[in-house]
């Protein structure tokens, strides 16, 4: 990651009067990255997990803290936590050790709990396990997130389902899952079956992935990451990076529903509207995919009640049902009201 660049927060479009962006370097260990803090809720930590990838530059890392920061935020509120939104991002341009995991933790302690993290893409709950050995506001050490994310999807699904089909098993549901990684691959274990004309198409980079997959999941098609979002299916499923959803992307969907695990899949403000106008149905990626969250919150709060933490996440489907009425009835895209409903709530903090 370069860090030649210097430029001013407060101007960058991503920047929404965020609480605090914390600037992480350690030239020793090799640590470069970002703390982004959202909001603040008055008697409430910040949650927001923590992302490794390789940032082409500095420039890059803290536009996707900012944004991710603020998705926490939103997402945090429609799921009915009281809990503020943040994010961390580091660059993977050095290998991960145990000295840049507990530098990073390190780093954590000097937020005093003001920011509770946990893994993201890049990260594994071991490497939450490692860091947790320095740090004690790390969460997901104790429960698997992504068991609850993967959920999450399945219940905003049927909601999905409902919406434009009336009644459709899902067993019967055509899918097309981008991304195998620990979220993709949770909720193609959840809606497949080998005892239906069912059709899966998947993809990611890994070629290794999609072999292991396909030896799992016998029935699934692999197709090209360039072309997955392309196949004609009932449901296209976004479980990889942000901004997928654009203008090109969209014209290309054949599909009736869009719902997925990944963040921040809408690549502008107008990709929403243009998915509304093409009839397609988009589930809010903050909306859906929020079950990790609830699960990691429930660890927290020392209440991993497996019972408790699914009846929280079966919340999302009906969340996002009124989601869907609200859309019908004012004519706005999905994507408009889910930002409408979450703005409100974080703005009454």
């Amino acid at each position: 990651m370069s860090f030649r660049h210097s430029f001013d927060v407060e101007k960058l479009v991503e920047y929404d009067n965020h609480h605090k962006v914390v600037f992480l370097n350690d030239s020793n260990i090799g640590l470069k990255g970002f703390i982004g803090i959202h909001r603040k809720n008055k008697k409430f930590p910040s949650f927001g997990a923590t992302r490794l990838w390789p940032y082409s530059s500095q420039l890059e890392a803290i536009k996707d803290v900012l944004r991710l920061s603020k998705l926490m935020s939103y997402k945090a509120a429609m799921a009915g936590l009281p809990y503020g939104g943040a994010k961390a991002v580091i660059s993977g341009s050095v290998p991960k050790s145990s000295a840049l995991l507990k530098a990073y933790a390190e780093r954590v302690n000097l937020l005093e709990g003001l920011f509770i993290t946990g893994s993201d893409i890049g990260l594994t709950q071991a490497d939450v396990k490692t860091m947790s050995r320095t740090s004690p506001f790390m969460v997901g050490s104790k429960i698997d997130p992504t068991e609850f994310t993967g959920l999450g999807l399945f219940y905003g699904l049927e909601a999905a389902l409902r919406e434009v089909f009336g009644e459709k098993d899902v067993t019967e549901t055509n899918f097309a899952i981008a991304g195998l990684g620990k979220v993709g691959s949770e909720f193609l274990k959840l809606i497949y079956s080998d005892n239906s004309n069912q059709k899966i198409f998947v993809s990611d980079i890994d070629k290794d992935k999609v072999k292991s997959i396909e030896k799992r999941f016998p029935k699934v098609i692999a197709i090209s990451p360039s072309k997955i979002h392309e196949q004609r299916v009932d449901v296209y499923s976004p479980c990889a990076m942000s901004g997928i959803l654009n203008n090109k992307t969209i014209k290309e969907l054949r599909c009736q529903i869009v719902l997925g695990g990944a963040n921040n899949q809408l690549a502008n403000d107008k990709a929403g509207e243009l998915l509304y106008r093409s009839g397609i149905l988009y589930a809010p990626d903050y909306v859906v995919n929020a079950g990790g969250l609830i699960s990691v919150v429930s660890e927290y709060e020392n209440k991993i009640n497996k019972k408790l933490i699914i009846n929280r996440v079966k919340m999302i489907k009906k969340t996002l049902g009124d989601i869907f009425v609200k859309s019908s009835k004012m004519r706005k895209s999905t994507d408009f009201i889910a930002d409408s409903m979450a703005r409100a709530k974080v703005d009454a903090y």
